[in-house]
């Protein structure tokens, strides 16, 4: 039997998130009991919490939302490329060494071991290393890091070489103990109709 991956952080009270951002909080609205046969919850969140797609909306006014984006780029063979403690911004030339033959999916794992904490200190895409990627057939893009651009980036260039190129992008992944090479992705968003992005459950599975 092919062997599963699960790349998706738990979320809960405790996950982390950007600064300002929706925390995840539940409250039941229903509970077993006399009369009622069923647990139910209710939950609020910010749709980048955990491992999640982010929408051309979230970063260009009038883009399309999460659910109106083609699911092709979320499911199918994908290339894990290590690029470990290699500074605030990941270049092409941490790339280059895995680029020959490369799946139209790729994800970069940037840490020996994703953070359980917020902290501004992650790894981050340069523009050109989207654009190089782009250019060589990738259609998404994957990073066990916040978000793939600096923390403190106020014009989000990595997210735009994103729109420029049409490329969908998963962030807040976990690639700890997941070896260099190919896979099968499976990390479909929810068709949230109106969305800057969605959760996703993200997997990776073995090729054989």
């Amino acid at each position: 039997m092919p062997r599963l991956w699960d790349i998706s952080p738990p979320i809960s009270l405790a996950t982390p998130v950007f600064p300002g951002d929706t925390t995840y909080q539940q409250r039941w609205t229903a509970e077993i009991g006399p009369g009622c046969p069923v647990n139910v919850s209710a939950i609020t969140m910010s749709p980048h919490v955990g491992a999640h797609a982010d929408a051309p909306l979230h970063y260009a006014k009038d883009a399309p939302a999460i659910g109106a984006v083609d699911l092709d780029p979320f499911l199918g063979r994908c290339r894990v490329i290590h690029a470990v403690d290699k500074g605030a911004i990941i270049a092409k030339t941490h790339l280059e060494h895995a680029a020959n033959g490369l799946p139209p999916r790729v994800l970069v794992r940037t840490c020996v071991k994703a953070p359980t904490e917020w902290s501004p200190h992650f790894s981050a895409f340069a523009p050109d290393t989207i654009a190089w990627l782009a250019s060589l057939g990738v259609k998404l893009v994957g990073i066990d890091a916040q978000s793939v651009d600096p923390a403190d980036s106020k014009t989000l260039d990595s997210h735009m070489q994103l729109l420029a190129h049409d490329l969908r992008v998963l962030e807040n992944l976990v690639l700890d103990g997941v070896d260099a090479g190919d896979y099968e992705l499976i990390a479909l968003p929810l068709k949230l109709t109106q969305a800057c992005a969605s959760p996703v459950r993200a997997v990776l599975r073995s090729l054989s």
